[in-house]
Formats: C-alpha cells, structure tokens, sequence
C-alpha cells in the first residue's frame, strides 16, 4: 500500500526548472533576477524566487513539485514591475504561463526591460498626472511610497474644487511604464469625458508596496498568504494622506465627494475601507474583488452594517476564478441585508471577463459615471436659482420657457443630460423656442440665466 500510495505522488506531481537561454544586454551586471507570479502573490523581488546562474553562466530557477496540471501564471522581473520584462519591441507582453506535467524544463528569453532605455518609448501619463512624492512617509506603516495625483484638465484654469477618488496599485493606474501588465488609463479615460464636456475629479493613486501588497490590502489574515495589515494602511489613507490632499489641493472634501476603488485585493480593502470609514468614503468601486482571501469580510460586513448612504460598485469578470462571480453576488446580498438599498449595490459580470488590467480598464468609465452620477449630472449655480417648471413636457420637438419671463443682453441657456455633458448652450439668450430634435429620448435638465434670477429644471424628450 505505501508502495503503491508513493507512486501516486511521483506520477501526479512534478518538479520544474526555468533557464533563461538570453537575457537584454544591458541587464546590469551582477543583478539579481526573479519570478512573480501567482505562486508568490505577485511579489516581484521575492528573495524566494530569485535565479541563479547555473554552471552554463545562464540564469535559472527550480519550483518545486505541484500536482499535474497545476498552471502558473508569471513574468520575470530585476526586482520590481518598473524593471519587468517586455516584448520583441519593447512592447507590454501576456503573462507567461505553465502547467506541471509538461515536462522538467523550459528554456525561454527575455528580450527587454522596462526602463532600461531601450524600445517601448517612455512615460504615457498625461501632462495633468503628477507625483505628489515618490516617498510619501507612511507612519501608521513605518515605511513610504509613491503617491500619484490626477487633476482635471481645467484645474488650473479655475478656482472650482473637486471630488476626490483614492486608487490603489498606482503603479498601474496613469503609465504603462510603470504598471506590471498594462495601466488601467485612468487619465486617457478621464481626459476624454472632460473633453465632451462631463465633469472629472481628482484623482489620487497610491503605489501598492511590492512585498507589502498582501499585507497592506488585507486586513485579515490567511493561513497560506498571511497579511492583516489593512487596517494600518486604510488608517493612512484617512489619517494622514487625505488631510494633506484636502490642505495642498482644492478638493471637495466631505464624504459626499470622497470615493475609494480597486481591484482584486485592492477591491477588498476598497470594500474594508468604505465600510469602516463610512464618515469619510461614500462611494467605493470594487472589481474582481478577493474575497475568497478571508471569510472574515463576511462577519465584518454583517456586524458593521449600514451606517450612512453608500454607493458601492462590484463588478467581476465570469472568467476569473472559479467562486469570483458567487463571492460576489453572495456579498451583494449581504450588503442589502446589512441595510443598504438596492440603488446603492450595483453589480457587474462581464462576459469573457478575465482578472487583468484590460478588464479594469475597460470596466472604469462606467464604474465613474455610474459612482459619481450625483455630482456630475448636478446642474452648476452661479447665485440661488429657481426651479422652473415648462409646459408642455415632455417635449417633442421645441423647449418653450414661459413668456413673461424677463430677459437681458447676457443671459444664457445650457442644456445637460444626466452624466453633465453640455448638449445645448445659447448665449445671449432672448426667449425664443429651441429646437430638441437632435436629442435622443430620455431625461434633461437645463439651466437659464436670466438678468433678474437663474432657473433651473428638467424636461422629458419624447
């Protein structure tokens, strides 16, 4: 029998030896490389996955046994996602992969660097991303981190202050030199609205810590991966970051206006930290979120229950893991029992969804206009307005205000659907009939500037 049991293991498990055949030129001499992947959490410089050179002068690694068929997903790295690997043209490439059981070697090449000067071009952030600073300290960590910051295009330009969304994995979130498998483009996407005239806020991401990442974005511990440090981390993020975003930078800074989101382990503590800091967050974007990492976000989210409106948005893909789209749904369910109304649990399974960056990315202008609707879709005031009601409504062709309103030189009329793009502007506005025929059907709202009083109201487009 023990015989028998020990064929078992030798025929369903498998050891694994990685040789890399070819490395960039310039990789610096003496530099140690590594793996990161999915057997590592990601961990880029784990001292656990370095290669050595072997007695060919060529560097490798050796796993250790893991059931056949077990498949790994990882990139090689010289000790963090700034130096990953890259493409042939210095392009961002997939995760490689691996499955146990076919075979004991693989020899393969690593043809570029991120940020060794060759192919790829350069930084892809927009000119409105900044760094706020590259070693923001972190007391309630004892440690610092980068900290990023996009502010909207006409920041500079006016005196308006702005919402605040607080990101994690801000390595990923503005440059694709920076980000380990391609940037969620959060600037490129927010450029664009803002660009067909919907409202975009500020912006803060902060850098996930490498080897801190597990650690920081749990606030639990798990008997594999360990970590339990999420409360410290979210305490810094309302401690200490978020009063120095509201002193140096013009925020709207009640909770009202103050949203937090992430993916995977960064939608959990997304998820923690909306909850815990109900005072403070109203609004939490959570994708593909890893609840599987602790059933501890079960119990706290039952006993800590709703406290203040919240706006929580879940969204997964149904390609990612095997429990990701029933974890969810069951904490959508657990959320409305806690107290929060349907309108404020909004959930998403996205067809073909994979747990990557091109999933976020494409997921994140929804997720915005969808968190943020309140304070994009609100008409601007300039002095008290009125409402104003309009006869007929809906309306079908014409938008008529009532005739014995009073007009002046400089009065204006500007005409807003529900996510706050500008559809209609008339300087000089003097009262006449306008026409809404190329308006879609649906809900709008306008704002008319008078030389006496500002009104403000909605009408139906038939």
């Amino acid at each position: 029998m023990l015989l028998l049991l020990m064929l078992v293991v030798v025929t369903t498990s498998a050891q694994v030896t990685f040789i890399l055949d070819s490395v960039p030129g310039n990789t610096p001499y003496g530099q140690p490389l590594f793996m990161a992947g999915n057997l590592n959490g990601w961990n880029p410089g784990d001292s656990s996955m370095m290669l050595w050179p072997n007695n060919d002068n060529l560097f490798e690694i050796s796993l250790g046994a893991q059931p056949e068929g077990t498949v790994i997903e990882f990139k090689f790295t010289r000790g963090s996602w700034e130096t990953v690997e890259k493409g042939p043209e210095g392009e961002e490439i997939d995760n490689r992969t691996f499955t146990f059981g076919n075979g004991d070697t693989v020899h393969t090449v690593v043809y570029n660097w991120r940020n060794d000067g060759g192919g790829g071009g350069g930084s892809t952030a927009a000119e409105n991303v900044h760094i706020v600073s590259n070693d923001f300290f972190m007391p309630q960590l004892n440690r610092s981190r980068r900290v990023w910051i996009y502010l909207p295009p006409d920041y500079s330009n006016t005196n308006k202050s702005y919402p605040v969304l607080y990101m994690h994995d801000g390595q990923n979130l503005f440059d694709t030199q920076t980000s380990f498998a391609g940037e969620w483009q959060v600037d490129e996407t927010l450029n664009t609205l803002a660009d067909n005239g919907v409202k975009v806020p500020i912006v803060v991401g902060i850098d996930n810590g490498g080897i801190d990442r597990i650690d920081e974005y749990t606030p639990w511990s798990n008997p594999q991966y360990g970590g339990g440090d999420g409360a410290k981390y979210m305490a810094f993020l309302v401690e200490t970051l978020k009063p120095y975003i509201d002193e140096h930078y013009r925020t709207l800074a009640n909770r009202e206006n103050t949203a937090i989101m992430g993916s995977s382990l960064g939608g959990l503590i997304s998820h923690y930290g909306v909850l815990k800091y109900q005072d403070v967050y109203s609004m939490a974007g959570i994708f593909s979120p890893s609840y599987w990492f602790s059933d501890s976000v079960y119990t706290f989210t039952e006993q800590t229950g709703k406290q203040q409106d919240v706006k929580f948005y879940l969204m997964c893909g149904d390609h990612e893991g095997a429990t990701t789209v029933q974890d969810m749904n069951s904490m959508a369910d657990l959320l409305t029992d806690a107290g929060f109304d349907n309108n404020e649990v909004s959930t998403h399974v996205i067809a073909g969804g994979e747990h990557n960056e091109y999933l976020w990315r494409t997921e994140f202008q929804q997720a915005y206009l969808w968190l943020f609707n309140d304070w994009i879709s609100a008409i601007p005031q300039t002095k008290e307005a009125e409402s104003l009601n309009i006869t007929p409504n809906p309306v079908e062709k014409l938008l008529m205000f009532p005739k014995d309103l009073t007009y002046g030189d400089n009065d204006s009329l500007v005409v807003f659907d529900v996510t706050g793009k500008i559809l209609l502007e008339i300087n000089n506005y003097q009262g006449q009939p306008v026409s809404v025929c190329g308006l879609a059907p649906g809900m709008y709202f306008f704002r008319l500037v008078t030389k006496s009083i500002e009104y403000s109201g909605q009408f139906i487009k038939n």
